[in-house]
């Protein structure tokens, strides 16, 4: 691994001098609101579906809510989930909606710098500008802290950020979900929540030594996740064969307890607690639907 890592390091940086050139898009999907004002509540709901509770809510720490501060471990060094709130100099108070979208979407700060990957903002991309603009107005309803966001804690390397906008160039990000005319709208439903809002892939898939997604190898496990743990497969083949049943995955994705009685560990207990669990009958159904590859 270490042998590995120093590999990584020399030709990252190799690219810092040709990233330091490549310049970030301005302007990126510029919103376009809708007649119809944005809903908090179908904002907030998103929010529970999209982890953000769970990734900048340092409950254990007993940070406030979307204050930051939560530590995602990984091979390349420690990040630290930003502020979120509305507190104009630690949060995203002085934020417009461009900069959201532009944020969430494509992974660029106001300031045009790119965000690390550790923000899975290329699975956020599916999301419309409906979806932007109701999560908006719902973190607009956060209450200010002044909690400081942390820096992160990567070495050398990969702490210089110019590297980031080649391996943005390299590394294609997961396909924004389209629509498949051909199957159900259950599964184009479950599709969107798993390949987008949800990032399911985004441990269950596993990575190359870049760190990114090998899409070609989705759901199929991470026996070496980032953060050094691993995520069982849960693509439609295997869990047919470990006898998941629909109802299995709606009531492990409720509650957090597979059909054998056991808990769901790691951050699937999280995922669950501040996730999974509030998503509606349907969509649970519609989740149950595209992981079992079924209509």
């Amino acid at each position: 691994m270490k042998i590995a890592l120093a590999a990584l390091a020399i030709v990252f940086l190799a690219t810092i001098s040709l990233g330091a050139l490549i310049t970030m898009p301005a302007g990126l999907d510029p919103i376009q609101i809708e007649a119809t004002a944005p809903n908090v509540k179908r904002g907030a709901y998103l929010a529970r579906v999209a982890g953000c509770v769970a990734c900048h809510t340092d409950a254990s720490g007993g940070g406030a809510p979307f204050a930051g501060g939560v530590a995602l471990e990984s091979k390349f060094g420690t990040f630290y989930s930003p502020n979120i709130t509305q507190d104009t100099q630690s949060g995203i108070g002085d934020w417009s909606l461009e900069d959201f979208a532009r944020a969430l979407r494509h992974g660029i700060s106001p300031a045009g710098t790119p965000y690390y990957p550790a923000f899975p903002y290329a699975f956020y991309a599916s999301l419309n500008d409906r979806d932007v603009s109701d999560l908006w107005v719902a973190l607009r309803t956060v209450p200010a802290n002044a909690t400081p966001s942390r820096d992160h804690d990567v070495g050398f390397p990969f702490s210089l950020r110019s590297g980031l906008r080649v391996w943005r160039a390299v590394f294609a990000a997961p396909p924004v979900v389209e629509t498949d005319p051909s199957r159900s709208a259950a599964w184009n439903r479950g599709r969107f929540i798993a390949d987008g809002l949800a990032h399911c892939g985004a441990c269950h898939t596993p990575r190359n030594l870049a760190g990114a997604p090998m899409l070609e190898r989705a759901y199929t496990g991470d026996p070496a996740m980032l953060d050094g743990g691993s995520s069982p497969p849960i693509d439609a083949a295997t869990l047919r064969a470990n006898g998941w049943t629909r109802e299995a995955l709606i009531t492990a994705l409720r509650t957090g307890i597979a059909p054998d009685g056991d808990v769901l560990g790691g951050s699937m207990k999280e995922v669950v607690s501040d996730g999974t669990s509030y998503l509606l009958p349907l969509h649970l159904e519609d989740l149950a639907t595209f992981l079992l590859d079924e209509d």
